[in-house]
């Protein structure tokens, strides 16, 4: 049986919203495909030490939220190349920023 899901759109937007509800910042840099596109996150603490996040699937069929770049890297080019590769294998991902302390404890909150 196939279970319902949030179209990426509506994963993006709540996301927004709870960031903005917490006093941060959040943005969408690059629209993706509205119902199932990818939503690449890159968490930033007043702008510094870039984190990124992706929605990855595990073995019970459930998704998490995985950190797939590290933080506290001081090469911004090599992030910026690494999502443009993205960009070029997958053109439908979604690229939102998230400008707030702890903003993995706030994207675990949201759930899938």
């Amino acid at each position: 049986m196939i279970e319902p899901r949030l179209s990426a759109e509506m994963k993006v937007n709540t996301l927004l919203r709870l960031v903005n509800q917490n006093g941060g910042f959040g943005a969408v840099l690059k629209k993706g495909d509205r119902i199932s596109g990818s939503v690449l996150i890159q968490c930033v603490e007043k702008g510094e030490n870039p984190k990124l996040l992706e929605s990855m699937p595990s073995l019970d069929g459930s998704s998490n939220w995985q950190q797939i770049w590290p933080q506290g890297t001081d090469n911004n080019k090599k992030l910026t190349d690494y999502i443009a590769q993205r960009f070029r294998f997958d053109p439908d991902i979604w690229l939102i920023e998230l400008d707030i302390p702890d903003a993995e404890r706030l994207i675990a909150q949201m759930g899938q």
